[in-house]
């Protein structure tokens, strides 16, 4: 069983930046598969990025160059350095975690999201 929580959601300005961090609990979780989805209103939840356990990442292409994912398995804890956001990123954030992988859009273990808002 594994728990994520999200933090660091907010309000920020266009061209501002964010980090986002996802608590998990598990004693298992450095060998699962976790990333990032959102889902702004009136949309479908779409990927964003995730990172193996080995740290192999992968990029939605809308925010390659700009998001940086990460994790550091001694804490358990997962990351999104977010840069130049745009009123697009706007959204609520999910952490996801999977025995294998996110970026097919499913997952085990899912936060209750953060929300995130970028002003033009």
């Amino acid at each position: 069983q594994v728990h994520l929580v999200e933090s660091g959601g907010g309000s920020v300005q266009a061209g501002g930046s964010l980090r986002l961090s996802c608590a998990a609990s598990g004693r298992t979780f450095s060998t699962y598969g976790t990333g990032w989805f959102r889902q702004a209103p009136g949309k479908e939840r779409e990927f964003v990025a995730a990172i193996t356990w080995s740290r192999k990442t992968s990029y939605a292409d809308s925010v390659k160059g700009r998001f940086t994912i990460s994790r550091d398995n001694t804490k358990n804890m997962v990351y999104l350095q977010m840069n130049s956001l745009k009123a697009g990123d706007t959204a609520v954030y999910y952490c996801a975690a999977d025995r294998v992988s996110v970026v097919g859009g499913t997952a085990d273990y899912w936060g209750q999201g953060t929300q995130v808002t970028v002003s033009s």
